[in-house]
């Protein structure tokens, strides 16, 4: 069964335009350090499954596209990369701690749907965007995606 997540990113280091400029619109989405993403993204994203791309840390915080997952959980090599900012010394190839996954991008919006109007919407009010802010990936229902697709 299809899932839907909301995917955060700092739109100067990895952001729509990023994406947009890769070989066929797909990316590897890594640099994930936080221990409840990566587990969404190790045991729940799966093939095929939606994605809501968000910039944050940036003048205008909000989704700005959509991606789709053609790749599921492989190690991230960022993580045995001394040079990386994301290198983690406890990590090996035989014991990976951090994941990444591939996705296409589906959809560029118009304008960005922002965060001021997503607090809005009564019927987003139990978003986990809105409950757990900082977290980088995140499940969204399929009535939050359909609401957010709604407001562009």
């Amino acid at each position: 069964m299809k899932q839907y997540w909301l995917f955060k990113a700092e739109p100067d280091v990895y952001g729509i335009e990023h994406l947009a400029a890769e070989k066929k619109q797909t990316g590897r989405w890594d640099g994930i350090r936080n221990y409840q993403a990566r587990n969404f993204l190790r045991d729940q994203v799966a093939l095929d499954d939606e994605v809501l791309l968000y910039h944050s840390h940036c003048k205008q915080i909000g989704v700005v596209g959509t991606a789709r997952v053609v790749k599921t959980a492989y190690a991230d090599p960022t993580q045995f990369n001394p040079e990386s900012d994301y290198y983690d010394p406890k990590a090996s190839p035989d014991a990976p701690r951090w994941f990444s996954v591939d996705i296409c991008l589906q959809e560029k919006f118009p304008r960005i749907i922002l965060l001021a109007e997503i607090k809005q919407q009564p019927q987003l009010a139990e978003m986990v965007l809105l409950r757990q802010g900082r977290l980088s990936i995140q499940p969204v229902t399929p009535k939050e995606w359909k609401t957010i697709l709604g407001m562009q």
